[in-house]
């Protein structure tokens, strides 16, 4: 009987897998494409103002395929998902992203699956075992250090925001990674911009009128990039595959997304990968492949 059970869990999880690297990939590009935008566009602008456009697609395929309203419950984690992944995530990491490279901003982020498993265990009823724990510790040690190193041996303005970027997104993963069992992956994000948009379209307002929208074409390309695929369409595949595979196992393929983005930054925006980053992703890389073979037990 246990053994059909686990034969029938299989194809979910490694379906689950799949998707999280589709939204891993997806996300590997927001940071590089952050920085450009933030290089002549304000913080809040693209922090928050990516928002609103991903609001006003999300309200149409909402309206397109007439999906059910979410009840009173789902609204109350919708508004979690929303201050986490739409509200606290975005603005903390543009604003991070004006003094620090987006390859360093990309391991520091490397510390997101951790928390997120973290917070699966407390909302979400995942136990992760003991060599899970020690795997993801292991990478997160690494991504401490290399902020520790590279700040001059403490902590910079920047590596706070960017922790703050942590622990909001890791709220919103999880919450979102468990909504998407009973309202569905993508609807979870769509229902969460919504509910977002008018709270940050004032901030965003305010911004524009006080330092302009004069950008040249490649700065407005990166904000369409962070607001249809790191916002949205991303977040269609990312929450459909924690809520496949287990908040807890799917979202260490973000450890990942540190190597992905390095690729990026070198390529894109010529930013120079030092030996010490590259050492720390291969670090983070190796935890990846340790952390998941480590059994998660989910209620």
């Amino acid at each position: 009987m246990q053994r059909t059970i686990a034969n029938e869990r299989m194809p979910a999880e490694t379906a689950g897998l799949w998707y999280g690297l589709l939204g891993v990939l997806s996300f590997s590009l927001t940071l590089p494409a952050t920085r450009v935008a933030v290089a002549y566009l304000d913080p809040s602008v693209v922090g928050l103002g990516r928002a609103l456009v991903a609001a006003l697609v999300a309200a149409a395929l909402l309206a397109a395929t007439r999906q059910r309203w979410p009840t009173r419950a789902e609204w109350r984690s919708l508004a979690i998902v929303a201050c986490g992944v739409v509200l606290g995530f975005p603005f903390l990491s543009a604003w991070a992203l004006r003094s620090v490279p987006a390859a360093h901003g990309a391991i520091v982020i490397g510390l997101l699956p951790l928390a997120t498993a973290l917070v699966a265990t407390l909302r979400g009823g995942e136990r992760p075992s003991r060599l899970f724990w020690l795997a993801s510790l292991a990478g997160s040690a690494a991504v401490v250090s290399f902020a520790l190193a590279s700040g001059a041996g403490g902590l910079t303005p920047a590596d706070l925001a960017l922790l703050g970027a942590v622990a909001a997104g890791a709220v919103g993963y999880a919450e979102g990674g468990r909504l998407a069992r009973s309202l569905g992956g993508w609807q979870v994000i769509c229902w969460a911009l919504i509910l977002a948009a008018p709270f940050i379209s004032l901030p965003v307002g305010l911004a524009l009128w006080q330092h302009g929208a004069a950008a040249p074409p490649l700065a407005w390309l990166c904000f369409a990039y962070v607001a249809l695929v790191s916002q949205l369409l991303g977040f269609f595949a990312w929450y459909h595959g924690l809520a496949l595979g287990g908040v807890a196992r799917v979202s260490q393929l973000q450890l990942l997304q540190p190597f992905f983005t390095l690729a990026a930054s070198a390529l894109l925006l010529g930013e120079h990968v030092t030996p010490a980053t590259l050492a720390v992703a291969l670090v983070v890389m190796a935890a990846v492949a340790l952390g998941r073979r480590a059994p998660v037990r989910r209620s």
